[in-house]
């Protein structure tokens, strides 16, 4: 288990779940991930990660720089989308294809179980193959919106 995997879970949860306690982000992370921790190493984490501990719960202090949105992106450089089974594979102008997938990624959409970007093609991986056609169809909404 490597530190930047469990701090990944860790911003996870907070995010979805109301952690109060050092002891509760422990458990979570023990019965959702398999993952063991200490109370020091979930310390260091903690401050290494920027969480503020409020009434409801652990928050992340500073948010990321979130850079521009997918709309604005794939706006400006999506070119085709296609579906096979539960794969979408976006192509986009050379260069342009790791920006639209760090966007895409950071969304944490449900129909997108992750990327893999190359130089103008991305690979999305969703659920099923009903979930890949409605993302083709979301995609698509935001090249012809302009």
């Amino acid at each position: 288990m490597n530190k930047t995997f469990r701090q990944g879970q860790i911003l996870k949860l907070i995010r979805s779940k109301r952690i109060l306690t050092q002891d509760d982000l422990a458990s979570e992370l023990k019965n959702s991930y398999g993952i063991q921790t200490t109370q020091v190493t979930l310390s260091r984490d903690i401050r290494e990660l920027g969480l503020l501990k409020t009434p409801q719960g652990y928050r992340q202090l500073t948010a990321p720089y979130a850079g521009p949105d997918v709309a604005t992106i794939a706006g400006e450089f999506l070119q085709d989308v296609r579906t096979a089974q539960n794969l979408v594979v976006l192509r986009t102008s050379p260069g342009n294809a790791n920006a639209l997938a760090v966007a895409l990624d950071k969304q944490e959409w449900a129909e997108v179980v992750g990327t893999i970007a190359g130089d103008d093609t991305i690979l999305v991986v969703a659920p099923d193959a009903g979930t890949a056609a409605k993302l083709r169809q979301k995609l698509l909404g935001f090249v012809q919106t302009k």
